[in-house]
């Protein structure tokens, strides 16, 4: 059975690379699908076989089409995993998500605001994976092991006294902390990215910006970007098709980025079994 929204919904808010305003419109269906209509292209559907690019985030497109694409969908992926919707008519006025506050938590409130079907009857489905998954390269890992319950870790090293050899757990008592949790960057880094086209919509509310020694902004929480990496991971692995949060395995990734997560989606949505 699938879950969409009670109503029409829709928010305009402008993209983090590039800066341009765009209006995102999500359109109840009963198809079973995420479906993207980006400046009244062609629909694609928001699966892992269609991401183009993961260099700076996550782009998906029609590979045909390079007009009919989207930047940045992770956080909006994300939050239709935590609220289980999994069929959606989204129409984008531009090629990039808005940004929003940086994470989820804009996009969960829009879609709880609008309504979400409730099937009282009707428990979800919950998936295995048949055989264990993983990717290994040098010090980057993502390994998914087949459990009775959902297990999710991600540990990071950065080059910041506050990041270094930490990780953090997936539970119920930390997911607000995991919705809310903002996109992060080493603040150094900022101008070079923009003279590169990229970061042109980067404020302090939006992003946390990392220095030598503390943040450009007050945390939301303890390790908010750990915490943003597992959103992250929990949108990239949503592009299998299956809500990753309905997956009974062990997740265990660390140091790992977009490039890993869509990876081993691609590996995932084939070893991935009905229970």
């Amino acid at each position: 059975m699938t879950t969409t929204l009670l109503k029409e919904t829709q928010i305009t808010g402008n993209g983090l690379m590039k800066n341009k305003p765009c209006t995102a419109r999500f359109v109840p269906t009963k198809t079973g699908k995420i479906r993207y209509f980006v400046k009244e292209e062609k629909p694609f559907e928001g699966i892992v076989d269609n991401v183009i690019d993961t260099n700076h985030c996550v782009v998906i497109g029609d590979k045909n089409n390079k007009k009919s694409h989207l930047m940045l969908t992770e956080h909006l992926t994300a939050a239709l995993a935590f609220c289980g919707i999994d069929s959606l008519d989204i129409y984008m006025s531009e090629n990039e998500v808005p940004i929003l506050d940086g994470s989820s938590k804009q996009w969960v409130e829009l879609f709880h605001k609008a309504g979400v079907e409730k099937h009282i009857f009707t428990k979800p489905d919950f998936y295995t994976v048949s055989e264990p998954v993983y990717y290994l390269n040098g010090k980057t890992s993502l390994v998914i092991l087949p459990d009775k319950e959902l297990f999710m870790s991600y540990a990071v090293n950065y080059d910041h006294p506050e990041l270094k050899n930490c990780w953090i757990n997936y539970n119920p008592k930390n997911k607000e902390e995991i919705i809310e949790a903002r996109t992060f960057g080493f603040y150094k880094d900022l101008k070079k990215y923009q003279m590169l086209g990229y970061a042109h919509g980067v404020t302090e509310e939006n992003t946390v910006g990392m220095l030598d020694e503390g943040f450009t902004t007050t945390l939301r929480s303890d390790k908010e970007p750990v915490k943003h990496k597992m959103l992250d991971l929990i949108g990239d692995l949503r592009l299998t098709g299956i809500n990753p949060l309905n997956i009974k395995a062990q997740i265990l990734a660390k140091e790992a980025g977009h490039a890993v997560h869509v990876k081993v989606a691609k590996i995932l949505k084939d070893k991935l079994i009905k229970i």
